[in-house]
């Protein structure tokens, strides 16, 4: 599967030569934060027309000009399929109806509605070789892969269920006030509250009920600003009421904010841009043919200005189609870019397309089998989005019909007997151990047990056997439960360090096969692991369950007559 698109970092080499001045002096000066005037137009020599014009968007057949990307005016914006302006046979960007909630994510100024990520485009048109290589493997005439993914759309809220076979891997969870909770991705025109120095962080408002926080290495500057200075500190970069551009990199958690970044980046379908930045990249699990003949369309088509990283899903795709998701990228930045300086912070800038969306664009290949959706306009959407990115897996899009079939979706997958079990606080192992899973504040701990596991040989391999099964089934329950933080585990102590390091070797290479960035160390002398994987949602158990309101979620009920010492306690 994909790897997180978050991952920036693996850049495989920088180049200077990309980002020289030598088409500085072309382009047009970029809007300060904060400039209520649109941003020109690229060669556009006209004055930009002034915030408050008043007169009417033209109609069809008007023969005016049409208004500029980043024109205040209604009916103002791009309808270009292919994310190039003025472009022929794109479709009409349609608007999203449901699915996300739109009461959260700050105040948009002159009524001016954030940018959205293209999931409506023209279809790509591409030849029945390049089709037929595409497809995936095919066993009389049915498409067969390694997982399963089903959508099932209820009363505002969508979940999503990834099956390997016929076992529940993975699950999320979108409710309709998703711009409050899952803001992932989602770039703001940000208001500074409050800096601490002695925390190297600081307290952003950006339009949702809890202030974000952004700490010190997630800041951009501009080096000629502190040269000679060291690393800057960052009451030094960031002022009190000042406006910013930031970029959510993760959701608010309990009572913690979300977490932001101001290195923004754009995910698209084969590509990531990564504006004002000269990051130049190539995943690495490509190989290395691929990653050269993919780094020679990037030397054609990687904009001067921004940085670019190529994806996996860029394997064997045409130099048109990069292009085309460039372009596609650039445009969605420049529309965000002249948003920010027509709008007041706090104030949602780009919103991340819905949850089924996402998986799809970052996860969606051949070695799924099928796509299964019960909600009839979530698969018209979803089966328009992959005709335009991946025609050749269109028909793995299908629609499960209520009316007609007898079962539910998750039913018939059986997903929710799965989902039960994935709640309870105890798995069973197949050869009769099992795992105890507590979650705390600081930290979630598994404890790994024997159980009715009695071997056959000797203690020794016994506890070996038992403690590889663990290994197994914690990586997919960490990924299943979305478990996140710092996470030990307690295996049943091994005498033979042959052993231990194998359990260990197990546990890494089961975690291989989750996207989501996990750190492992190896087994202490007290038998614990200590490992941590990276925090971006709230949780399978937090997405269902709410805190009791008579214990706290403590677990227990205090007696609060005989805290008081009144004596009744024993009279009861």
């Amino acid at each position: 599967m994909s790897e997180n698109t978050g991952n920036k970092r693996r850049v495989e080499s920088a180049r200077p030569s990309d980002t020289t001045s030598s088409g500085a002096a072309d382009a047009p000066p970029d809007p300060k934060i904060g400039d209520s005037r649109p941003a020109p137009k690229i060669g556009d020599s006209r004055p930009a027309p002034k915030v408050g014009d008043s007169r009417p968007a033209p109609k069809v057949g008007d023969s005016r000009p049409a208004p500029k990307v980043g024109d205040s005016r209604s009916g103002a914006g791009s309808d270009s399929g292919d994310g190039q302006p003025g472009s022929r046979g794109g479709r009409r960007r349609r608007r999203r109806r449901g699915g996300r909630g739109r009461s959260g994510g700050g105040q948009q100024g002159n009524g001016n509605r954030p940018v959205e990520a293209v999931t409506d485009d023209r279809p790509l048109e591409l030849d029945e070789d390049t089709l037929k290589r595409r497809r995936g493997r095919e066993r009389r005439g049915k498409p067969i892969g390694r997982y399963l993914m089903c959508v099932s759309v209820n009363g505002g809220v969508t979940q999503i269920a990834v099956l390997e076979g016929r076992q529940l891997i993975e699950h999320y969870l979108s409710r309709p006030a998703d711009d409050i909770s899952e803001i992932h991705g989602n770039v703001y025109l940000a208001k500074v509250q409050n800096v601490l120095p002695g925390m190297e962080a600081a307290f952003v408002d950006i339009g949702t009920p809890k202030n974000a926080v952004l700490y010190q290495g997630d800041l951009q500057y501009a080096d000629t600003d502190f040269e000679g200075k060291g690393r800057p500190r960052i009451e030094q970069v960031l002022k009190s009421k000042q406006t910013i551009l930031a970029q959510v990199t993760k959701n608010p958690i309990a009572h913690k904010g979300a977490r932001l970044t101001q290195e923004v980046s754009l995910p698209g379908r084969f590509v990531v841009l990564v504006p004002n930045s000269s990051t130049y990249g190539i995943s690495k699990r490509l190989s290395d043919s691929e990653r050269k003949r993919l780094r020679s369309i990037l030397d054609r088509t990687k904009p001067k200005q921004h940085g670019i990283i190529v994806r996996t899903a860029a394997e064997g795709i045409t130099a048109e189609e990069i292009e085309r998701d460039v372009r596609r990228l650039v445009q969605q930045w420049e529309e965000i870019e002249a948003l920010s300086g027509r709008s007041q912070a706090p104030s949602l800038l780009y919103r991340e397309p819905e949850m089924a969306f996402r998986f799809i664009r970052e996860e969606f290949n051949k070695d799924f089998r099928g796509v299964v959706i019960d909600d009839l306009e979530m698969f018209e959407r979803v089966r328009t989005y992959v005709e335009s990115v991946n025609p050749a897996l269109v028909d793995r899009i299908t629609y499960h019909d209520p009316e007609i079939e007898s079962l539910p979706l998750f039913e018939r997958h059986h997903v929710h007997e799965q989902l039960r079990k994935a709640l309870d606080r105890k798995v069973w192992l197949p050869s009769g151990g099992s795992l105890i899973i507590e979650h705390t504040e600081a930290l979630t701990v598994i404890d790994v047990n024997t159980g009715k596991n009695v071997g056959r040989s000797s203690l020794e391999e016994t506890v070996f056997r038992n403690n590889l099964e663990a290994a197994e089934e914690i990586a997919r329950q960490l990924r299943l439960r979305d478990i996140g933080g710092i996470i030990v585990i307690d295996f049943v102590d091994m005498e033979v360090k042959a052993n231990r390091e194998a359990v260990a070797t197990t546990l890494r290479s089961s975690l291989g096969r989750d996207k989501t960035r996990t750190q492992v160390f190896d087994i202490s002398e007290l038998g614990l692991v200590e490992m941590t994987r990276k925090r971006i949602g709230e949780g399978l158990l937090e997405s269902f369950a709410t805190a009791c309101e008579d214990c706290r979620g403590r677990g227990r009920i205090l007696d609060d007559d005989l805290l008081a010492g009144s004596g009744r306690a024993g009279r009861r």
